[in-house]
């Protein structure tokens, strides 16, 4: 597996989240759900791949959806970190949302073992795997509303996204990736860039009217 996750914040404990321990748990959840699915997965699975003890796993998680939704959490930050560092202010508006959208896939095609798990197999989990998706898709969503009505130019403000456009830009995003996944293209999600692109300029251009 990639260093996806070992770019997790630091702990302020030794065995906290971002600790040795919990980060190898994070990637032997990703390598086991990617081998066997979510559903066939056990903890003796998980702690196998990550090299651990089952007392590790039980000091950190009370469950492996406890572990799942930890590796979402993660990952998601990460991504939506990659996106916000390649903003940048000097650009016009335009370039800003390639850039983004660049980081974004650039960061999800690195690692497609921790891709999958992210879009698909947290469905697995039912109502507690909906309703971390949900916060996240919120955080995203909320992100982009600020970044697209904060970024001026000479150009002037592109538009006043509402919550719910923004919204609408997360859902068309995911199910772009979602359908790279189904076909087997995960590899080539920097195909998804223009669409994405597009996506963000037709919703802001709309939010103008």
């Amino acid at each position: 597996m990639s260093e996806t996750i070992d770019k997790a914040a630091p702990s302020k404990s030794a065995e906290g989240p971002g600790s040795e321990h919990y980060t190898r748990l994070l990637q032997g959840m990703a390598q086991a759900v990617a081998a066997k699915g979510y559903a066939e997965t056990t903890i003796a699975d998980i702690v196998r791949e990550a090299a651990v003890s089952r007392r590790t796993f039980y000091e950190h998680f009370s469950t492996k959806t406890e572990c799942l939704i930890a590796l979402y959490e993660t990952a998601s930050r990460l991504a939506l970190q990659a996106v916000s560092e390649a903003f940048d202010p000097v650009q016009p508006w335009h370039a800003q949302v390639e850039q983004a959208m660049t980081a974004y896939f650039d960061y999800l095609a690195q690692d497609p073992v921790l891709l999958r798990t992210l879009f698909v197999e947290i469905l697995g989990l039912g109502m507690p795997g909906l309703v971390v998706r949900r916060r996240v898709n919120d955080e995203i969503a909320n992100f982009i509303q600020v970044a697209i009505n904060s970024s001026g130019s000479a150009e002037g403000p592109p538009a006043h996204l509402t919550g719910e456009m923004a919204m609408t830009v997360v859902g068309g995003i995911n199910e772009l990736v979602l359908q790279a996944i189904e076909q087997d293209r995960a590899g080539d999600l920097r195909e998804l860039v223009a669409p994405a692109t597009r996506l963000v300029r037709a919703v802001a251009a709309e939010s103008r009217r």
